[in-house]
C-alpha cells in the first residue's frame, strides 16, 4: 500500500503539469466550442430551410459519430484533402486536438443555445421590437442575455464532459494528463498506481469545474444579485 502511494506522489508532478495542459486544452476549446455552437444555435431558429438544415446536418454528423474518429479525420485525414485541392495544410497535435474538440462541443452547445433561446418567452421579442430594437439588438440586449442563464447548467455539464474528452486527444501524441501517464507507464510499468492517480485529478478537475459554474450561476442569478445589491445599500 505504501509502495503505491509513494509511486503516485512520484509521479503527481508530472500529472499536474499534464493537468494543467488538459485545462488550457479545455478552455481553448471551450471557448471557440461557445463562439461556434451560439451562432450555429441561432442560426437553426433562422427563417431561412437551407440554413436550418446545414445546421441540423451539421449537428446530427458531429454529434452521431465517435469523437475518436473525428480526430482521426481531422489529424490524419484533413491535410491529405486539402492538398489534393492545392492547400498545403500541417495539423500538429495541438491545433488538431483544438479543432476536433471544439467542432464537436460546438454540436452540442447549438442545441443548448437554441433551446435556451427558445425557451424565453415571445412577450420579451415583443416588447423589445415595440421600443425600436432590431431583430440582432432584441437577440443581443434581450434574449441571448436571459437566455444564457437558464443554459448555464447544460453548459456546465458540456465543460466537463469535453474536460473528460481531451484523454483521446492522447492518441494522437499530444501530452495532456493521460498522454503523460502513458509515457509514465511505459517508463515504470505500475499501470494500475498511475491511472488511479490520473482518474483522481480529472475527479478533483472535474469537481472544481463544478463548483465554478455553481457560483457563476448563482451570481448570474438576478434574485441573488438583487440581493447582494439591497445588502450593500443596508452597509452604506
Amino acid at each position: 500500500m505504501l509502495e503505491s502511494l509513494n509511486i503516485i506522489f512520484q509521479a503527481m508532478p508530472t500529472l499536474l503539469l499534464g493537468a494543467v495542459v488538459t485545462l488550457q486544452l479545455t478552455v481553448m476549446s471551450g471557448v471557440l466550442g461557445m463562439i461556434g455552437g451560439s451562432l450555429i444555435g441561432i442560426a437553426r431558429l433562422s427563417p431561412s430551410a437551407p440554413l436550418r438544415w446545414i445546421t441540423r446536418a451539421y449537428i446530427d454528423f458531429f454529434r452521431g459519430t465517435p469523437m475518436l474518429v473525428q480526430i482521426f479525420m481531422i489529424y490524419f485525414g484533413l491535410p491529405p484533402l486539402l492538398r489534393g485541392f492545392g492547400i498545403p495544410l500541417r495539423l500538429n497535435p495541438l491545433t488538431a486536438g483544438v479543432l476536433a474538440l471544439s467542432i464537436n462541443s460546438a454540436a452540442y452547445i447549438a442545441e443548448t443555445v437554441r433551446a435556451g433561446i427558445q425557451s424565453i418567452e415571445l412577450g420579451q421579442s415583443e416588447a423589445a421590437q415595440s421600443l425600436g430594437l432590431g431583430s440582432v439588438q432584441t437577440m443581443r440586449y434581450v434574449i441571448f442575455p436571459q437566455a444564457l442563464r437558464r443554459m448555464l447548467p447544460p453548459l456546465g455539464n458540456e465543460f466537463i464532459s469535453l474536460l473528460k474528452d481531451t484523454s483521446l486527444v492522447a492518441v494522437i501524441g499530444f501530452e495532456e494528463l493521460f498522454r503523460r501517464a502513458q509515457l509514465i507507464v511505459a517508463n515504470n510499468y505500475r499501470p494500475f498506481e498511475i491511472y488511479a492517480g490520473v482518474a483522481l485529478t480529472y475527479l478533483v478537475l472535474t469537481i472544481l469545474s463544478s463548483q465554478v459554474f455553481s457560483l457563476l450561476e448563482k451570481w448570474m442569478n438576478p434574485i441573488q444579485r438583487a440581493k447582494r445589491a439591497n445588502a450593500q445599500l443596508v452597509r452604506q
